[in-house]
């Protein structure tokens, strides 16, 4: 049986995080959503998305076929539910489609408003991704559950005498490097993964995940709940905030209640505010109804979205958010919200062109001899610059 992680309406109330990925691409906690449900299902995925993302992310059916909302994140009451699914009965809650099993000619066809007949409501424990600031809202419970999932039978590495570790919450994987520095758990658990380096003079404090080929540089100050993906080099001061991988914020400058995507970069002295001066509630722009919509929150950063770059000194109000290759830069406060291939900063914007893009694209992923920047990436770019155009009014 095939899993096969699909869209749904999340697609377009998580832009611009969603332009470049499938729903369940999202890393909250530790893993991506997808990779949640392939550790507690035990089986391979493959995603049901956009059609110009389906190149890079293709479906992949099998005589029996289980198609699971990507915006929902695994439990064992909801795990229990979706097995008890017979063929062709779908599982709902509020009315939306959570799981349905479909034989492979049925998958071929597959809706998530198709009408499939037969239905079960499921009232039990949910977890949804719908809105951007809810990967950091909730990456504490999400990493405390894949630290346990990741963590279950097995026996942490040792580091070296020079660290001190509080508290018992607390894994590394072999290979994982640190020194003189301290990792508190008693407000959450931490997760060092397999070649990631903790430089002299850090502290942590849980819950925390640092994950492969990863870096911590020297006087780092990381407060729970933070993840850092793959191939990223952090530095200063991180509160509650989920970067993605291959992306980098190596010096000095605080990133609090954040999303960060991949190969994204943030200079020097860069700073998000993440509390208005007044303390009311955050607005975020939202692509699916092009205007600015209550977070509900008090505490809300910066949402910036894959291949958005920022100068040095940039300083970011409270609920940016950043498009898809946003360039930023120039003394004073950008707008809230900056348009997808824009170039500038508060002293004015133009379009940064796809050629442009292309070509430091281009240079940004030869840094990574096993990602290569192939035609499949460059049309991805091509289509989410051309669903952007009307946002660019420069």
């Amino acid at each position: 049986m095939a899993i096969i992680l699909f869209d749904g309406n999340a697609h377009k109330t998580l832009l611009p995080l969603t332009f470049t990925r499938p729903v369940a691409d999202l890393r909250v906690g530790i893993l991506t959503i997808a990779e949640k449900w392939a550790k507690c299902i035990g089986i391979d995925f493959s995603y049901h998305t956009q059609a110009y993302l389906s190149v890079k992310y293709p479906q992949k059916n099998e005589d029996r076929n289980l198609f699971i909302n990507g915006a929902v994140c695994p439990n064992e009451q909801l795990q229990e539910a979706i097995q008890k699914l017979h063929g062709g009965e779908a599982l709902k809650h509020n009315g939306e489609l959570i799981a349905v099993k479909l034989s492979e000619a049925d998958a071929k066809h597959f809706h998530h408003n198709a009408d499939f007949g037969s239905e079960v409501n499921y009232t039990g424990e949910l977890v949804k991704i719908t809105y951007p600031e809810d990967i950091f809202r909730n990456n504490d419970a999400e990493l405390r559950k894949d630290f346990t999932l990741l963590t279950k039978g097995r026996t942490s590495a040792s580091l070296n005498s020079t660290n001190v570790i509080i508290g018992d919450n607390f894994f590394a994987e072999e290979g994982a490097i640190a020194d003189c520095s301290t990792f508190s758990t008693l407000n959450g658990p931490i997760y060092l993964a397999a070649k990631t380096e903790v430089w002299e003079g850090t502290h942590i404090r849980g819950g925390f995940a640092l994950l492969g080929n990863s870096q911590v540089k020297m006087g780092t100050k990381i407060y729970g709940a933070t993840t850092v993906g793959p191939y990223c080099r952090v530095g200063g001061e991180i509160n509650n905030a989920v970067i993605w991988g291959y992306s980098n914020k190596g010096h000095e400058g605080y990133l609090g209640n954040a999303v960060v995507g991949e190969w994204c970069n943030i200079g020097a002295d860069t700073n998000n505010s993440n509390l208005k001066n007044n303390y009311a509630e955050v607005k975020l722009w939202d692509y699916n109804t092009e205007r600015f919509r209550k977070t509900g929150l008090q505490f809300c950063g910066l949402i910036m979205a894959d291949h958005a770059k920022c100068a040095i000194n940039t300083m970011f109000n409270t609920g940016t958010v950043a498009g898809v290759g946003a360039n930023i830069f120039g003394a004073g406060f950008p707008r809230n919200f900056i348009p997808d291939f824009s170039w500038g900063g508060p002293q004015g914007y133009e379009i940064y062109t796809l050629k442009k893009m292309y070509e430091t694209t281009e240079k940004v992923f030869a840094r990574r001899d096993h990602r290569k920047f192939d035609q499949a990436e460059q049309d991805i770019l091509k289509a989410v610059f051309e669903q952007t155009e009307r946002f660019r009014n420069f």
